[in-house]
């Protein structure tokens, strides 16, 4: 039946034609003529032919030859996908999407099949022969494509699982993603999949088992704007005092005061074999004394702003984790102490 080819329909969200592959089949249609009509259902809207009907536009025709299918609503959209998958440039994530939709419709088309229904169903798993329509969608599937039903699985978990912003970054890919690597990444968290989409993408990575998840970049401060001295002084005052380091008691300690002439004269005195070099309560005190002021300079920076604006963020297990961390300090201390004391001479 010949149909004029502006009264023919195609649905939105179509893949749309290939121009190379139109080029190409207008000119063996140019040649020999159009070999398989199109089909469309009673509307006119297209089942199947996409590239045949785009590449007779492209020669100008006025009118194509169709085939009239009875098939309407869910039962054209189900030919049309299968229609898509005689496509040999289909990825595995548009195969997968494809996969999914046919799956939404196959079980609306035979709902006692769905969630195993053909398994679980006792009458139908005795009954002594099943139609075609008692199928899994799987098992269908993986027949009229003729693939296995792991494949078909595992392409569908791909274009299930995967978050919309990595499924985004697959596509834009300059390079071709493995199907292990797209599997791999629909098992992961989805801030994962996007990171690892990320590396696979850029080459960074040659496949999903590399992936290292990233920490987040550490915020840098904005530069300060210079300010007025009369509004520098009132932000001053207004902002939050800044976290002093504990006084300095009067240390209950003396270490000589051994001065030398040159630099020589004491590097001879520390390589000197028969200096004492032993411990000495003064220099055990001055030691410690060292290390808690040196402790004191590096925890101020835990009170800095730049800091603390992550504190509201911090989860419960985080917070647990920071206070059994504090309390080790405290009981290493105590420990040494308790030692101390026991030692101590009355």
């Amino acid at each position: 039946m010949q149909v004029n080819i502006e009264s023919i329909q195609v649905n939105s969200g179509r893949r749309e034609a290939l121009p190379d592959a139109v080029r190409e089949l207008a000119d063996s249609i140019s040649a020999v003529g159009l070999l398989n009509p199109i089909t469309v259902d009673r509307d006119y809207t297209l089942i199947a032919g996409l590239h045949r009907l785009e590449a007779a536009k492209l020669l100008g025709w006025a009118e194509i030859e169709c085939n009239v299918s009875s098939l309407e609503g869910l039962q054209a959209e189900l030919a049309e996908i299968d229609e898509n998958f005689v496509r040999a440039d289909l990825e595995t994530l548009e195969f997968g999407k494809l996969l999914l939709r046919r799956k939404e419709i196959y079980e609306m088309l035979h709902p006692q099949v769905k969630n195993g229904g053909d398994r679980k169903s006792e009458k139908i798993r005795t009954r002594p022969a099943r139609s075609d329509s008692d199928k899994s969608f799987v098992r269908d599937t993986a027949d009229k494509l003729g693939i296995s039903p792991r494949s078909v699985e595992e392409k569908i978990q791909i274009a299930r699982d995967m978050t919309p912003k990595a499924q985004e970054i697959i596509q834009d890919a300059d390079r071709k993603i493995k199907k292990k690597d797209l599997l791999k990444l629909s098992r992961m968290e989805p801030e994962q999949q996007e990171q690892a989409a990320a590396q696979l993408a850029a080459g960074r990575i040659k496949s999903a088992d590399e992936f290292r998840q990233e920490e987040p970049p550490r915020p840098s401060k904005p530069p300060e704007p210079a300010q007025e001295p009369k509004q520098a002084a009132e932000l001053e005052q207004a902002a939050e005092p800044v976290t002093e380091l504990p006084a300095v008691p009067a240390v209950p300690y003396t270490l000589g005061d051994k001065h030398y002439d040159t630099l020589e004269e004491s590097i001879a005195d520390l390589k000197n074999p028969d200096k004492d070099c032993s411990y000495t309560p003064d220099t055990l005190l001055a030691d410690i004394d060292g290390f808690v002021q040196t402790f004191h300079k590096g925890f101020a920076w835990y009170h800095d702003p730049f800091c603390t604006i992550v504190f509201p963020h911090i989860s419960k297990v985080q917070f647990e984790f920071v206070r059994e961390r504090f309390e080790s300090i405290s009981s290493a201390m105590a420990d040494l102490l308790n030692q101390m004391e026991r030692t101590i001479k009355a």
